[in-house]
C-alpha cells in the first residue's frame, strides 16, 4: 500500500477544499454530495451524534446558517492506497477562544470520494 500517493493525495486535497468551500458557505447540496448516502455514515458533531446519512442531511438542513466562518489553523491530510483517506483540521471562529477539531473519513466510490465518518469537538485553548 503505497501513503500518500501524490495523484491520490491531490485528489483527497481537492475534494476536502471542496467540502470546506460548502461547510462555510452552507451548501447545502455540495454537503450532502460529499457524504455517503448510507444509513452506515456517521457523524460525531460537537453536541450531537448522527447515525446514517438522513439524520446528518436533517441536521444540516436544521442549522442556523450563521457563524459558519472559521479560520484552519492546522491541517493533516493522509492517503492510504487510491481509495481511503483521511482529513485532520484544527480551526478557529471569530469570538470564541475554543480551538475545534474536525476529523474525517473519506473513501473513494465509483462516483467519487465520500466521507463516511467525521467527527468534530471542541477544546478550551
Amino acid at each position: 500500500m503505497v501513503i500518500n500517493e501524490p495523484q491520490v493525495l491531490a485528489e483527497l486535497e481537492k475534494v476536502f477544499a471542496e467540502y470546506e468551500q460548502a461547510l462555510v458557505g452552507n451548501d447545502i447540496a455540495t454537503l450532502d454530495r460529499l457524504f455517503w448516502n448510507s444509513p452506515h455514515t456517521l457523524r460525531y458533531g460537537a453536541g450531537e451524534n448522527l447515525y446514517g446519512f438522513d439524520e446528518i442531511q436533517a441536521f444540516r438542513n436544521a442549522r442556523p446558517a450563521h457563524n459558519l466562518n472559521r479560520t484552519v489553523i492546522r491541517t493533516a491530510l493522509t492517503s492510504f492506497g487510491k481509495d481511503y483517506g483521511v482529513t485532520n483540521i484544527e480551526f478557529k471562529r471569530a469570538g470564541s477562544e475554543r480551538t475545534g477539531r474536525q476529523s474525517q473519513t473519506w473513501v473513494r466510490f465509483e462516483d467519487g470520494w465520500k466521507v463516511v465518518a467525521a467527527h468534530v469537538s471542541l477544546m478550551t485553548s
